[in-house]
């Protein structure tokens, strides 16, 4: 039996925090969509069936489709008679005063209002939207709320059991070649024997198990790695509690083939005990690059 498809329809008033919801669904690993004109949703759904391969979808539907939007409760209603998918809508609010006070810091026109008071726009929205905020499942008002209080907010409301929102990227790579500009955490292992001065070594990467045997019978090694661990596993709680989608570890050595590469692959092993995580090397081939173009 197919799995049913998961869509959440964020709209509300203009203002609300629409993009902030739209990130937060991102990050929870939906497939999101800003600004679909309601008529087309059953063919985007047809297709998405076809596929089989999108699970969730957050869709952003609001008055910068005015033209469409008479269409969207009789659109969302055919969907809701279908087993296939299961509907939710999410409505983000403010108060009058807050949706005034965010136009005039952005400069934005209303999109009810482009020759006329934004207050006359506020009013004229909250009218049209009246209908589809009573069949919202979730209204959250955001007039108090910072993005990051209404990301968590979003988060913990719609999380299902596979969402995946902290991750932690291992890289090794070479200093010869610069430090990555993404690292959160950036660790140098040169001051470890290097496996390049012996001959047998030289040509493998610490993926293979002797360079990476090598590298972990050094007394040196095993230290650094004890030591190294217990700060990951002291500051990554840290990382998560304030927010943190995503942290980076680089470890590098000379040329990002022996001795970080042989490292970054037990840390990374490590960590994916308790973390999602993604173990890559970005300089492993670039001596046996430089090799063959000599």
């Amino acid at each position: 039996m197919a799995e049913s498809l998961q869509l959440v329809i964020i709209t509300g008033m203009s203002g609300a925090g629409k993009t902030v919801a739209m990130q937060s669904f991102e990050d929870m690993g939906y497939f999101c969509v800003d600004n679909m004109p309601p008529s087309l949703l059953p063919k985007f759904w047809e297709l998405v069936k076809e596929s089989g391969k999108v699970t969730k979808i957050a869709l952003v539907i609001d008055l910068r489709s005015r033209a469409f939007f008479d269409e969207i409760l009789s659109a969302i209603g055919d969907m809701d008679n279908t087993s296939f998918i299961t509907t939710k809508i999410l409505f983000l609010d403010a108060s009058d005063e807050e949706l005034v006070s965010r136009y005039k810091e952005t400069r934005r026109a209303h999109p009810l209002a482009r020759d006329g008071r934004v207050m006359d726009g506020i009013r004229n929205e909250r009218v049209l939207l009246n209908e589809i905020k009573g069949r919202a499942q979730s209204v959250i008002d955001t007039t108090s709320l910072s993005p990051r209080v209404l990301r968590e907010k979003i988060i913990d409301d719609f999380k299902t059991t596979d969402t995946t929102l902290f991750r932690i990227e291992v890289l090794s790579f070479g200093f010869k070649y610069g430090i990555p500009i993404d690292a959160d955490i950036v660790m140098d292992v040169r001051f470890l024997p290097n496996p390049h001065y012996i001959d047998s070594l030289r040509p493998l990467t610490g993926k293979d198990e002797a360079v990476y045997e090598y590298v972990m019978q050094q007394p040196e090694t095993e230290a650094f790695y004890t030591k190294f661990m217990d700060l990951l596993e002291y500051v990554m709680p840290g990382y998560k509690k304030e927010g943190k989608n995503n942290v980076t570890i680089a470890i590098g050595c000379t040329g990002g083939q022996h001795r970080s590469v042989a490292l970054t692959e037990r840390i990374g092993h490590k960590l994916s005990a308790d973390y999602k995580v993604n173990i890559s090397h970005r300089d492993i081939q670039k001596r046996k690059e430089t090799v063959n173009r000599s």
